[in-house]
């Protein structure tokens, strides 16, 4: 739960404004088919410091989230909170009343992330947008102990922060909306979460398998159905696309949490790691063994280089931005 002072000083920092985003589009849940572009790259984007780019140009985004702490771990700024006090911070920006006129954009960053940021202006450009960015990672929490004055109190993995939003959106009686994944894999996670949550108002679920016409007529489904969470599982860098290209037809949306693989552990269909795995930040291997032909080049080619940011690329800082 975030201090009286902190959510004052959001409360009083936040404008009526609208930032407008233009950019890209879609896929799948942890697996990836882009739709039609993966985002902008008009030359009139505006040039920033590194390390502040698209923050700068967020007042909206920086005015509701000025009272969390933020570190930068591996060349990205992630927020210090853990797991219930980002559940809380998502709650208490659509209930008892929506903070803004535009949605709330949280997404989350791993070792992969951090690799793929630093050698692909796109995808870095696109991470830079969000409001927050969590730790789904552990190795970024065991080296922000080693390396920052502001250590991260936890891992905030999507898969779980899903389950803490959930038990207090049952109780509030707030609204969730599921996109992303194949049809299958979205009608089997939407089942599984009414058995375990059976309060819970889901107002709509959709497959991420849209495109065109179709992926707009959604949007604005999503929009008219004005969902308190939106969880987009579809894969780095689509999801992040998707918020680009469509947040400014979401306004009627309270939060938008961008969710990776989420939809194939709700479904069943892929089993978490030993608790002990991820606990020692090795939860990256158990996926390994379960799918070594997806996931063998990309873990040879960007963990050695996330280990690399993570010694480089952390840093302390005073600031909240």
């Amino acid at each position: 739960m975030l201090s009286h002072s902190q959510n004052a000083r959001i409360s009083d920092a936040i404008s009526p404004a609208r930032v407008d985003r233009e950019g890209t589009q879609r896929l799948d849940s942890d697996m990836a088919v882009p739709s039609v572009r993966i985002c902008d790259t008009s030359p009139n984007r505006p040039s920033l410091p590194n390390g502040m780019r698209e923050r700068r140009i967020n007042p909206v985004g920086r005015a509701l989230t000025a009272g969390v702490p933020r570190e930068t771990i591996g060349g990205l700024r992630l927020a210090v909170l853990d797991r219930e006090q980002t559940a809380d911070f998502m709650v208490e920006a659509v209930y008892p009343n929506r903070r803004v006129n535009r949605p709330l954009y949280l997404t989350s960053a791993n070792g992969e992330v951090l690799s793929r940021c630093s050698t692909e202006p796109m995808t870095d450009r696109l991470f830079r947008a969000a409001d927050l960015i969590n730790a789904d990672g552990q190795p970024l929490v065991m080296v922000s102990r080693l390396r920052s004055s502001k250590p991260l109190p936890e891992r905030v993995a999507t898969t779980d922060l899903f389950h803490d939003v959930a038990c207090k959106a049952e109780k509030l009686g707030l609204t969730f909306y599921l996109f992303g994944a194949d049809d299958a894999e979205n009608k089997a996670a939407i089942a599984n979460v009414r058995r375990a949550y059976p309060a819970l108002k889901i107002v709509g679920h959709s497959h991420g398998y849209l495109r065109g016409d179709a992926l707009r007529a959604k949007v604005d489904e999503i929009n008219a159905l004005a969902p308190d969470f939106l969880w987009v599982a579809l894969g780095v860098p689509y999801e992040q696309s998707f918020v680009d290209e469509f947040m400014p037809l979401l306004g009627n949306v309270g939060v938008i949490k961008t969710s990776g693989g989420l939809f194939n552990f709700l479904s069943g269909s892929r089993p978490r790691a030993p608790r002990w795995m991820q606990v020692v930040g090795l939860e990256w291997a158990w996926r390994l063994w379960l799918e070594p032909r997806r996931l063998f080049w990309r873990y040879l080619t960007t963990n050695p280089h996330a280990l690399y940011l993570l010694f480089n690329r952390t840093r302390s800082s005073s600031t909240k931005d």
